[in-house]
């Protein structure tokens, strides 16, 4: 579906003056204009975070008490267990914490739900069975913050429970020695957007703290939490919760520590991701690379083996584990486009995606661990929230399902106005995930539409493609590219920058590439200046560009491709539009 464009404006004074106060080029002073920050001072935090910039640990709410407890526990050598989740943000997490434990001389284990048999959070049957290994000390990562009735399961088994999340909070908080969330009632934490593994982080470096007795750690302990910054960064690019404040600092400095000092199966994982020969990695390099391959165990239930990669010092089993996980990726891309082709298909012939508020397909066959991401590629596609049940083969079990919301649109609380017609949901504004009876699908369908179709108007359900600025391609040079990387890592919150070129012509015919066809490759040219541009995820345009003979308007994030040694601008393509039509829309 086509979406309205809109070309942030830009003050040629404005740009002169904060690109003389920062000694920046004009682009980038334009860049950080559009992002809001017009205060040179905030401006240069920007281009510049350091980790000086974090935020005591002690000041997240909960984490003086987690801490404590953690560190009795590890002196009085009591059994701690770190309670994970199966997306990366809870993987990484994960091995944050038992690294941290362990480090300090904790008798220490991970638990991590199969996603398919138990569902995400914490389970009662779980923590009887912790309890009945010996466990004293539960600590939750990711997770944890609406388990009212499994805190309680707790501690009648004599468990104590510490929840760190960064979830939704529900009406009532679970009860625990510590709940550790950046936006608990009546706390004034200066950031709320932590990921789980940013929260995690935080709570290790406070256990980290008291065993130096100290607020600066030992050597040992601050070379683990250097090297555990990758492992936040991992979370927090994965989670896709905004590249700011906090979350900025980890994932610029967690990149340079993945790239110089990389845990051991990170270190194989990247070679198999032909990473390793990078001299400096990106966001994107996680988002694409990095995470998917970590992701894939979870997805398809396998997350505690994606834990032990991130923990082992065996290299044997390191790279094993890689290997294992590199394969289930490709595994994981397959079955995705395979339902991605079966969903679209389903909403384009049985439903209405131009005029409905709302999708909610369901089948059989289709793989609960995959079903999210489809949801997601969907929700882009349509612009539309998007809920994907993948049901019971035999028909005897309930409906699992995720769904994917648009900005604007809260699919938690939609969730929740529907909570009558489900046995189950959980999640957040953007992403959340549901289980449902069989027959009440048809009713849910209804009702989740109608909560749609109320928060969101018709003018609101066109996709807006907000644009930095208009460059010819000529301009696109290397050295003004890497002007722009003044501004990564990019991500939620800080996108990588859009821009559009007009009356560009096709030089190639495009060209399918990639799984199952899933991407575009092509050429473009301007005025003589001949770039070549990739469209990931579009591999659906190809019929139709090749069909279209005049003049295109483009909209595209310029970046450098480095291959084998040689530099060149390339385009990554995100939407086009026929020059005549009247697309663009300057505020």
């Amino acid at each position: 579906m086509r979406k309205r464009w809109r070309i942030l404006p830009h003050d040629a004074e404005q740009i002169r003056k904060l690109e003389q106060a920062l000694q920046v080029p004009p682009v980038v002073a334009q860049l950080l204009i559009g992002r809001g920050l017009t205060d040179p001072e905030a401006a240069r935090a920007f281009l510049s975070p350091r980790l000086a910039d974090l935020h005591d640990p002690n000041e997240l709410p909960g984490v003086a008490e987690a801490a404590d407890r953690l560190h009795r526990a590890i002196g009085q050598g009591e059994r701690i267990v770190v309670y994970g989740d199966y997306d990366v943000d809870g993987m990484t997490g994960t091995a944050i914490l038992w690294r941290c434990l362990r480090l300090l001389g904790g008798d220490v284990g991970y638990y991590v739900p199969h996603r398919l048999e138990e569902g995400y959070g914490l389970h009662a049957e779980a923590l009887e069975e912790l309890a009945q290994q010996g466990t004293r000390v539960v600590v939750t990562v990711d997770c944890g913050i609406s388990a009212v009735d499994e805190a309680r399961r707790a501690r009648e088994l004599g468990l104590e429970l510490i929840v760190s999340d960064h979830h939704e909070l529900a009406s009532q908080l679970p009860e625990a020695v510590a709940v550790v969330h950046p936006r608990l009632p009546e706390s004034h934490y200066a950031f709320g957007q932590l990921s789980g593994a940013g929260v995690a982080f935080k709570l290790a470096w406070a256990v980290c703290q008291r065993a130096s007795q100290a607020k600066r750690v030992s050597p040992r302990m601050r070379d683990f939490l250097v090297q555990s910054v990758a492992l936040a960064a991992l979370g927090t690019v994965a989670d896709m919760v905004p590249l700011v404040d906090e979350n900025r600092v980890l994932v610029r400095h967690g990149l340079k520590s993945l790239s110089e000092q990389p845990t051991l199966g990170l270190k194989m994982l990247m070679r198999l991701a032909q990473l390793d020969g990078k001299r400096e990695l990106a966001s994107e390099d996680i988002a694409f690379a990095i995470a998917p391959r970590l992701n894939a165990a979870g997805r398809l239930g396998q997350a505690q083996l994606a834990v032990e990669l991130l923990v082992t010092d065996s290299p044997q089993r390191a790279e094993a584990l890689a290997e294992y996980l590199h394969q289930l990726n490709d595994s994981r891309q397959s079955l995705e486009q395979s339902i991605y082709l079966a969903a679209r298909k389903q909403a384009v012939e049985q439903y209405d995606p131009e005029g409905d508020a709302a999708l909610v397909l369901a089948a059989r066959g289709w793989h609960a661990g995959v079903i999210g991401i489809v949801a997601g590629r969907l929700a882009q596609r349509f612009h539309r929230p998007v809920v994907l049940l993948s049901l019971d083969t035999l028909g005897v079990k309930p409906a699992v399902g995720s769904a994917r919301s648009i900005p604007g649109f809260d699919v938690h609380k939609a969730l929740a106005a529907c909570a009558d017609y489900v046995l189950s949901y959980g999640g957040h504004r953007a992403a959340a995930g549901v289980k449902i009876e069989e027959d009440m699908i048809d009713t849910f369908r209804v009702a989740f539409c109608e909560q749609a179709a109320e928060a969101i108007g018709p003018d609101q359900r066109v996709g807006e493609l907000v644009i930095d600025a208009e460059v010819p391609l000529g301009a696109l040079t290397n050295r003004t590219v890497g002007q722009i990387e003044m501004l990564a890592p990019f991500g939620q919150g800080n996108h990588r920058p859009v821009v559009c070129a007009s009356n560009v012509r096709l030089a190639s015919e495009p060209q399918r590439m990639g799984g199952g066809g899933r991407h575009l490759s092509l050429h473009v040219v301007q005025d003589g200046v001949r770039m070549r541009a990739v469209a990931f995820g579009q591999g659906d345009w190809a019929d139709e560009l090749t069909a279209h003979e005049g003049p295109l308007d483009i909209a595209f994030r310029p970046v450098i491709n480095a291959f084998r040694g040689r530099h060149t601008v390339e385009l990554h393509l995100i939407d086009y539009r026929p020059l005549e039509a009247e697309a663009v829309v300057q505020r």
